[in-house]
């Protein structure tokens, strides 16, 4: 049913200073400006999502996770059955079509399902090598361990592809496999878990083909930024964004091994 993450929409207070901020940090123009829903905003197009940046209102709700599908009138019947309802009208833009869903019944988040192919989008990169390429995880902070597995798994059917927990790190990690990257879900060991509270959009991780080369990129035009390391799973090399771009710190991954880990 859902085929991978067509994009996430982040609402910033200032469009042109976040596209700037991102440009620099993914190597990469934006590959359209204009208006979405009335207000500036700006996308980025890597090798397997988009990012928009949007400017926020006053009513705004957050970030949205927009997940693709092949059928939308199928999807939306068949998570509406697994208790995962739309919310109000569809929205056309082109051949698209998008469908919001309840946040109620999905732990408080903001999700929406999309269908068809958008308009060919590209920029210009500094280089393949130092430019960021891919989204490589979001990030999604939860209340509830059951709640997660019945939202990610029973409800959307993502393939849950590892679930520990590691008292040193302090979390309990959920990896779902969605498309080309990874929707990696964190529950705080010693909280008292909860479906009382809202789960949230916690930030997003990147991926690049060489690890080094965007570090030395980032290094040399000031941004504070870690040392390149060996990341938590084998054959992963990792290092830190500390500032510079919304919901930093956040993390830049090469993947060596086959496929997307998101476990740096």
């Amino acid at each position: 049913m859902i085929l991978g993450l067509d994009h996430v929409v982040v609402p910033v207070d200032d469009v042109e200073d976040a596209a700037a901020r991102y440009g620099v940090f993914l190597g990469r123009e934006p590959a359209w400006e204009g208006l979405v829903d009335g207000v500036p905003a700006s996308v980025f197009v890597l090798a397997n999502t988009a990012l928009c940046l949007r400017a926020r209102r006053e009513d705004d709700p957050g970030e949205l996770i927009v997940l693709k599908v092949g059928d939308l009138d199928a999807a939306v019947r068949l998570v509406g059955r697994r208790g995962l309802p739309a919310l109000g009208e569809e929205t056309t833009f082109g051949d698209r079509r998008l469908v919001r869903l309840d946040p109620a019944a999905a732990g408080g988040l903001n999700l929406a399902l999309v269908s068809g192919e958008g308009p060919a989008l590209s920029a210009p990169v500094v280089s393949e090598a130092s430019a960021v390429s891919a989204l490589d995880h979001v990030v999604i902070t939860a209340r509830s361990g059951d709640r997660a597995l019945a939202l990610w798994g029973a409800r959307l059917g993502l393939d849950l592809r590892l679930d520990r927990s590691n008292p040193a790190w302090g979390a309990r990690q959920m990896f779902f496999a969605c498309g080309g990257l990874v929707m990696e879900v964190v529950l705080r060991l010693g909280e008292v878990e909860t479906a009382d509270q809202p789960d949230a959009f916690s930030g997003l991780a990147w991926g690049a083909a060489d690890a080094d080369a965007v570090q030395g990129r980032l290094s040399g035009l000031g941004f504070n930024v870690s040392e390149v390391r060996k990341g938590r799973k084998p054959g992963t090399r990792i290092f830190t964004l500390r500032e510079g771009v919304p919901f930093s710190p956040t993390v830049v991954l090469q993947q060596n091994a086959s496929g997307s880990g998101a476990d740096g």
